[in-house]
């Protein structure tokens, strides 16, 4: 040893041992912390998000638009009473039944679009979805439980003689979007979908919207999937969009996102597409629309060309005269 130098002294076996365990331990309570704060998300989030009733602001009169709807009430399979409104045509070529999305618009903002197929010779069944505005129910279905009603779309236009053989083509938007692929796959009486901004399921835009990376995406799906078998039933887990476009065989399906949603990533309706049937048709429109209509147009849709074109000639392609 060098004059003047003093030995090191090195930490004993024990001390060694006791910071291991205290290491150990740390880590151990941050993964304990981060699976309950990824377990507590989808509780704080989606709790308040799907209770209802929800009381639109805004909803539109038929007369808004030149038409003279009948008002009607539907019962779904699970007793609720739903507000739903006709527009009829004579001799209708089909019948377009839709929905609309989580917390809004009103249905009755489509009357524009009930207006603009009525000129082409459709009907229109505009179904304000349970927990909405008229219609009873206690909180939103994420698309699961909203299957229901538009079943009871369905039933509802086939007990009326005069519309007993017509076609019927679910459209909606956003979650009323996502319930019209869930309900054709399970429903073979829709026979065809137009599906505007829809999610390929809700785990995916909840985890999308979030941005994470993975792993923790993966990890925070995981508990989003556990929140929701927990409040809807773990049998309804199939009942997703991304996994109901499989079943539409043959049918045709109108698929149309914009490219930067805010509300639904795209990266939901690239899921879709990737397992969408030979049938079904895109359209993509660029920038953030997530009503996808033009801004201002949406009571009166002819008014944005493009949009009106693309949804009219699908109509005419594979459900006209």
């Amino acid at each position: 040893m060098p004059n003047g130098s003093t030995p090191r002294s090195r930490p004993s076996p024990t001390r060694r041992g006791r910071a291991g365990r205290i290491a150990a331990l740390i880590a151990i309570a941050v993964v304990l912390v981060g699976l309950v704060t990824f377990a507590a998300i989808p509780v704080v989030v989606m709790g308040p998000m799907i209770r209802g009733p929800i009381a639109f602001a805004t909803t539109y009169a038929g007369e808004d638009v030149g038409l003279t709807p009948e008002r009607v009430t539907l019962l779904t399979s699970d007793g609720l009473e739903l507000a739903a409104y006709w527009v009829h045509v004579v001799e209708p070529a089909a019948v377009v039944v839709f929905v609309s999305g989580t917390h809004g618009p009103s249905v009755t903002a489509f009357f524009g679009h009930a207006a603009m197929l009525a000129e082409e010779g459709y009907a229109s069944l505009l179904v304000e979805l349970r927990a909405r505005g008229e219609s009873e129910g206690e909180r939103i279905g994420l698309g699961y439980e909203e299957v229901l009603d538009l079943q009871a779309a369905v039933a509802h236009v086939q007990a009326r003689p005069a519309y007993a053989e017509v076609p019927i083509v679910a459209y909606g938007l956003s979650l009323g979007g996502a319930t019209a692929i869930n309900a054709a796959g399970v429903t073979p009486a829709i026979d065809g979908v137009v599906s505007l901004s829809a999610f390929s399921s809700w785990s995916d835009v909840f985890v999308d919207s979030m941005g994470l990376p993975e792993p923790f995406a993966s990890v925070q799906r995981a508990f989003v999937e556990l929140y929701l078998g927990f409040v809807y039933g773990f049998d309804r887990r199939e009942l997703v969009p991304r996994r109901q476009i499989e079943r539409l065989g043959s049918r045709p399906a109108l698929l149309i996102h914009s490219r930067d949603d805010s509300q639904v990533p795209f990266a939901s309706f690239e899921r879709l597409v990737a397992r969408a049937p030979a049938r079904v048709e895109t359209w993509v429109r660029d920038g953030d629309a997530h009503l996808i209509v033009a801004d201002g147009s949406f009571l009166r849709p002819e008014e944005d060309v493009e949009y009106a074109e693309v949804v009219l000639g699908f109509l005419r392609r594979h459900l006209g005269r």
